[in-house]
């Protein structure tokens, strides 16, 4: 039998839908695409009421066009939905976080007595984070080394839908690094759904599982999402040591309006962010700072949303994700006053992005003349291999030979186009 899947969300997400791909090949299942396939698994998101519409969407999607499939659910929505063989009524199979990774057992049952099941355990599963890392594309492979959040962030579910913060431990991190280079990677992203927050209780920090990770000898690590308010001077400190740590740091700030940052039930200020980024620069000269800005928050006026911006431009980051403010049931934020209307916000997303273009295209003109090592990776539309620098500046590498895919390449950037920098092979 053949099984398919189709992810929402994040990384984590993504790695978690690995992670079940590798247990369902192991008890003889094939890929195929979900359209197709005899199992349909859609890994579901719950962030915003937004990822629950795109979850129910896919769903009556998948069954529309695969009527025959079991069709399964998981995912972040399962863990925080109530009712839930009543709200998802075209789903054949409903397993939680700790369950999904007995999937092919679940669906033997389900094939031999024919009825739904659904099997949702609110306790998280403390010891496992499925299967060894799978692989991004022929060169990048993910390595999922953290699970939940306890921070509680007002208009955030995810700490209910992903339980406390868990670690995997740091042998298991260094073991699983060894594989992924013995394979043939070139480089490993680690992602948590609170990354920075790796090691909580234990006598071991990200820092650490870094350190470990460099140990395979892999030619580059990258990290995924990190919250500011973690990240201390001795981890950072601990980071600039590590000669494959490439030098990108995607640093959530949400607002750059202290008042709104307190609403959010966020950990930090302005003036604590502002010195983080001041000691990364001065840590890693070449880094560029990535971040995700929420406008449109409850109680946002127009000073604090001119704030925000003002504060973002002032960090000169070299690209910013920009989203409205989305009112998910279950959280503080959804019954807090003055809810701004949906035009006002998306003028203020429309404003925010304007922003993060112009800041964007100022990191990339500021790349031409540099020589940059670029990991090549699939070629694109045109036939030309492309890939990302160590500092995730997009590279277009026009002159690269087909035997140059996977390798790390030295190259001078000789312009911008659109949203990326174009190259060539220095000999």
């Amino acid at each position: 039998m053949t099984v398919g899947f189709f992810t929402l969300g994040c990384k984590v997400n993504q790695a978690d839908s690995d992670a079940i791909s590798a247990h369902m090949a192991a008890a003889g299942y094939s890929p195929a695409p979900p359209e197709t396939a005899d199992i349909v698994v859609v890994n579901s998101c719950t962030v915003t009421a937004e990822s629950d519409r795109k979850t129910r969407q896919m769903l009556r999607r998948f069954r529309k066009l695969n009527q025959d499939c079991v069709l399964v659910l998981t995912g972040c929505a399962v863990q925080v939905t109530d009712n839930l063989a009543q709200q998802y009524p075209e789903v054949d199979l409903i397993l939680g976080q700790r369950d999904v990774c007995d999937l092919a057992q679940y669906i033997d049952e389900l094939l031999k007595f024919n009825h739904p099941i659904v099997s949702v355990s609110s306790r998280q599963r403390n010891e496992a984070f499925g299967s060894p890392a799978q692989s991004l594309s022929s060169t990048r492979a993910t390595l999922k080394i953290q699970d939940g959040c306890d921070h509680f962030c007002s208009y955030c579910i995810i700490p209910h839908a992903r339980g406390p913060v868990r670690s995997k431990p740091l042998d298991d991190v260094r073991n699983e690094a060894k594989s992924l280079v013995s394979q043939g990677f070139r480089e490993i992203v680690l992602v948590g759904i609170n990354l920075a927050a790796y090691g909580k209780g234990h006598d071991y920090n990200l820092g650490d599982a870094v350190l470990a990770v460099g140990e395979s000898g892999v030619a580059r690590i990258r990290l995924g999402s990190l919250e500011p308010d973690l990240l201390n001077e001795s981890i950072t400190e601990t980071l600039s040591r590590i000669k494959a740590l490439c030098p990108h740091f995607h640093i959530s700030l949400q607002s750059g309006c202290d008042s709104t940052l307190t609403r959010m039930g966020r950990r930090y200020d302005t003036l604590y962010y502002a010195d983080l980024m001041v000691r990364l620069r001065h840590l890693f000269p070449s880094a560029s700072i990535t971040t995700d800005i929420m406008v449109g928050f409850p109680g946002e006026t127009e000073q604090d949303h001119a704030q925000s911006l003002a504060f973002v431009k002032q960090m000169a980051f070299s690209k910013v994700h920009v989203f409205p403010f989305s009112s998910r049931p279950g959280t503080p934020a959804a019954t807090f006053a003055n809810q701004l209307s949906k035009a006002e916000k998306q003028q203020r997303v429309q404003e925010a992005l304007s922003l993060a273009k112009s800041l964007n295209r100022s990191f990339l003109a500021a790349q031409i003349g540099q020589t940059h090592e670029v990991l090549l990776e699939q070629p694109n539309k045109n036939g030309e291999l492309q890939g990302y620098a160590a500092n995730y500046t997009p590279v277009v590498v026009r002159d690269a030979t087909p035997a140059q895919q996977s390798q790390l390449v030295r190259v001078s950037i000789s312009h911008v186009d659109g949203e990326q920098c174009i190259g060539t092979v220095t000999r």
